[in-house]
């Protein structure tokens, strides 16, 4: 019985290590999708120099990267400072670890509520960031971050609570045993809509990147970072992209459980349209954003919820 136990925890870390070394080869190569989509986008060619097609341009990236020196950061908070990027980093890995094998010791009935916990400590790394850095710029980025997270966790947390009403449950198997014969993506896509709106504002990503915003706050909570730490957030940002590109295939199909392939190919979809959204759109006022959230988004979420509410109130009372 124990050699079995440890047979069991010697897949489980192949298992994750193998989900780890593809997550990081597909962020490399994210990046790279991106520069391409977003050359052809403007008409122009993305990178093509380094090899075929430009197809190592993000090992050289990286390189590039990490060569760079690292130095002391002049009134810095020192510890706090290069310790961010590492955090940053690390939940982003830990979302990953929410990845529903069916044949996991250690599987979670209540992965939901991790994510949730998840996604509200990332809030904090980021005005830590901008705290620690001493910096007018990078403090007002990390100021925007608590009002632009704090407002979108609020109708995103809600969506995942519509789902998990018609689910009940707080489990992602449980969400798609729930989807065999129709999809939520088909019942509730008014609410994919505005959970795809609230994933963007999530990401920093256009038209939303306030956090991030180049033209006004000089690439805003990041703008003393360099060399390691700037690509520790780099990975952690676009890890959390695929992260949720593939957390929309769990919440609203039911492609894992039939083929790997076509879950696979709508992850690459929903990323690629998270992309597209950076070249199409220009950048939204910051007050238009927050009266997207709490004037349009929350109350027509507060409306689905009292409408489920009300279906499963009523499907009670008939059973």
């Amino acid at each position: 019985m124990l050699y079995e136990f440890y047979q069991y925890v010697k897949l489980n870390m192949l298992n994750l290590l193998i989900l780890l070394v593809m997550l990081l080869v597909g962020i490399a190569f994210l990046t790279l999708l991106e520069r391409k989509i977003l050359g052809y986008v403007q008409m122009r060619k993305g990178p093509n120099k380094v090899s075929i097609i430009g197809i190592f341009q993000p090992f050289s990236d990286a390189v590039k990267l990490l060569n760079k020196e690292l130095f002391y950061v002049y009134k810095s908070n020192y510890n706090l400072f290069y310790l961010c990027p590492v955090l940053s980093f690390s939940m982003m890995l830990m979302s990953w670890l929410l990845f529903p094998y069916i044949t996991n010791i250690y599987f979670l009935n209540y992965s939901m509520l991790l994510l949730i916990l998840l996604m509200s400590i990332s809030g904090y790394i980021m005005i830590f960031m901008g705290w620690s850095s001493n910096s007018i710029y990078s403090m007002m980025g990390s100021m925007r971050s608590v009002s632009q997270m704090l407002s979108y966790e609020v109708s995103f947390i809600f969506i995942i609570l519509i789902l998990m009403i018609m689910s009940e449950s707080y489990s992602f198997l449980d969400f798609m045993n729930y989807q065999i014969y129709v999809w939520y993506l088909f019942i509730f896509y008014p609410l994919f809509l505005m959970y795809f709106i609230s994933v963007l504002a999530e990401l920093n990503r256009s038209p939303m990147d306030f956090i991030e915003g180049e033209s006004e706050l000089v690439s805003g909570f990041n703008i003393e970072y360099f060399s390691g730490g700037f690509t520790l957030i780099f990975l952690a940002e676009y890890g959390m992209i695929i992260f949720f590109s593939f957390m929309s295939v769990l919440l609203f199909t039911n492609l894992l459980q039939y083929s790997n392939i076509f879950m696979f190919m709508f992850t690459i979809m929903v990323s690629c349209l998270v992309i597209f959204m950076r070249g199409l759109l220009p950048r939204m006022r910051y007050d238009e954003l927050m009266y997207l959230c709490w004037k349009i988004i929350l109350p027509m979420i507060l409306l689905y919820v009292l409408l489920i509410l009300s279906f499963k109130f009523f499907l009670m009372m008939i059973i």
